[in-house]
């Protein structure tokens, strides 16, 4: 009884207390209980840490990327876009990858320039050979070296014909019975006429009688000595030439044009041109002539053009540059900036910025372009005006898309929904065979990559990716020219990437998945350019990362999987070949 009455007592305490404290403070109940759940703290969320190149790296804490030892940032700040096809990067790799972008815009009648290289040759049509007229013993040269410049009418040699001796006798002795015979001394005339016995000596010796031994040999043309093909003392027949001359007061310039320049280009067409041995002076003349047939070695065509030369400036063998600048079709032409495409041919790869996106958004975009014009490509599909490209860094934007495994130039086996990877370009009869040499010889080294790989030898194998380095550093890029150069530009810097990644881990997991990528490119590269001397395989794997499968190149049938090694080495089919391909 006694507790009850205890309970009962507090019970009316804590109602008083209660009552109390709402007539003091006068404040709505509901007020606390919002101040309380204010009081209450949320969690903090963890800051997870990501690489503005490699978004694929994730930590909870800040560092260094592994891959490419960028600095970490928080990952609302660096996220690369779903869909396959756009890349997200942040400001601060932006301004390490110096990525400067480009508005296109459409131009009115646009100008092609194209660039030929040549030089000076001697007018054919100029040259000729001065030749004895009579057989005979060479007793003087009045012309005696090469570069000479001879006068028309100008002596150049004496000679001594027996056979002359007994021509002018015969006019002698036709002579005397002139009265009974005149057309035997007419014939015996015109004998010496046609040996081209001067008037003056024919006359002379008519009226004195005197039969002269030596004849001499008069130009019968103006130009330099070419050439001097005969000696004092040398006997020479009728015909036969003396000295190779040629005017050079008129010259050829022959140019050298590229298959694909060749439909721009017409006779009439103003060129200009300069040369190192003359700096400063620019000349200007017409192409007269195109030749119909193709060096099947450098695939050009021989251009000519005509430029006087009264002074002796230019002489031939000099090297000169020249430049052809063609009109195009009138009417508007979208460009975009030679710079912003990563290789060229029937489809090409740029990147545009999508507008208006929070952070800098970069969408992968294949487009159909027409012909070069000086420093930009017209567009047929695939662009629109206003639109902006990246023009600097544009390889550092597809490096990093490829890396994180998205559509790229250098990695077309990502597949985006609605669009299809373009085929390589076949740059097989444009690349020189010593090119293909040096394209074997890289091919090798990847071999022996492949090799420790299928050893599962980590440390082997970056041996290896650094090997393959020093031999890409190798291959000497200025045998390519045009789209073919361009191409091979963008295939040299993705193995690059992948093989530095190679040299650079030291667990075979990460280096297997680079040599994923390399292999697609450098089967990519000897399908473009063909090899010299070898036959390869392509084998694939049907199982390799996650049954995504992947492919590599063997010198052999025989499947040696580097994909798993020990585990699995047998697992594989050959899917294709690679052969050997000669110019």
């Amino acid at each position: 009884m006694k507790n009850i009455r205890i309970i009962i007592i507090t019970i009316v305490a804590a109602g008083i207390g209660l009552g109390a404290g709402y007539l003091l403070f006068n404040e709505p109940a509901g007020r606390h209980e919002h101040a309380a759940a204010e009081a209450v703290e949320e969690p903090e969320e963890e800051t997870i840490y990501t690489c503005s190149m490699h978004p694929q790296v994730r930590q909870n804490e800040p560092g260094l990327c592994p891959i490419c030892e960028m600095e970490l940032v928080p990952v609302g700040e660096a996220s690369t876009a779903d869909g396959g096809i756009t890349l997200e990067m942040t400001l601060e790799a932006i301004r390490l990858a110096n990525v400067q972008t480009t508005t296109i815009g459409e131009k009115g009648q646009a100008a092609k320039t194209i660039t030929l290289n040549g030089k000076i040759s001697a007018d054919e049509r100029r040259a000729a050979s001065q030749v004895a007229h009579v057989p005979g013993r060479i007793e003087k040269l009045y012309a005696t070296f090469t570069g000479e410049q001879i006068r028309k009418g100008q002596r150049l040699a004496e000679i001594y014909s027996p056979e002359l001796v007994t021509a002018q006798r015969e006019l002698l002795e036709a002579m005397r019975f002139q009265d009974v015979n005149p057309k035997l001394a007419q014939a015996a005339r015109e004998k010496l006429r046609r040996w081209k016995v001067p008037p003056q000596m024919i006359e002379e010796l008519e009226r004195t009688g005197k039969v002269r031994e030596n004849t001499t040999v008069y130009a019968d043309a103006s130009g330099v000595v070419r050439k001097r093909l005969v000696s004092v003392g040398d006997y020479v027949k009728e015909g036969e030439a003396l000295f190779a001359l040629a005017d050079l007061s008129r010259l050829w310039v022959l140019f050298d044009a590229y298959e694909e320049d060749l439909a721009h280009i017409q006779a009439g067409d103003r060129v200009e041109f300069t040369t190192p041995v003359l700096p400063g002076r620019t000349f200007s003349t017409r192409i007269t002539y195109i030749d119909p047939v193709i060096d099947p070695a450098s695939r050009t065509a021989a251009l000519r053009a005509e430029v006087a030369n009264p002074s002796g400036l230019l002489k031939p063998e000099m090297f000169v540059k020249g430049s052809v600048e063609v009109a195009k079709t009138a009417g508007r032409q979208l460009l975009v900036p030679r710079s912003a495409v990563l290789w060229t041919g029937q489809r090409s790869v740029v990147y545009v910025k999508i507008p208006n996106a929070n952070v800098p958004t970069f969408e992968y975009r294949e487009v159909t372009l027409g012909e070069a014009l000086g420093e930009s490509y017209l567009v047929k599909d695939g662009l629109s005006i206003g639109e902006e490209v990246v023009t600097n860094g544009t390889f550092a934007v597809d490096a990093a898309a490829q890396l994180n495994n998205q559509a790229s130039m250098m990695n077309r086996n990502v597949m985006v929904e609605g669009m299809a990877p373009p085929a390589a370009p076949d740059f097989r009869e444009d690349a020189p065979l010593e090119f293909q040499k040096q394209l074997q010889a890289l091919a090798n080294r990847y071999l022996i990559l492949k090799d420790a790989l299928v050893e599962t030898d980590p440390e082997a194998a970056a041996n290896a990716g650094q090997d393959f380095l020093a031999g890409l550093n190798q291959v000497d890029m200025s045998l390519l020219r045009g789209p073919a150069h361009n191409f091979w530009m963008g295939q040299l810097n993705a193995m690059r990437a992948h093989a530095g990644r190679i040299a650079k881990a030291d667990k075979v997991e990460e280096q297997r998945e680079q040599f994923d990528f390399l292999s697609n490119l450098l089967i990519e590269t000897i399908r473009a350019f063909g090899i010299e001397g070898a036959k390869l395989y392509v084998q694939h794997c049907p199982m390799a990362f996650d049954d995504r499968g992947a492919d590599w190149i063997s010198n052999e049938t025989q499947i040696l999987n580097p994909y798993f090694g020990d585990k699995m080495l047998k697992c594989g089919l050959v899917k294709d070949s690679l052969f050997a391909f000669k110019n």
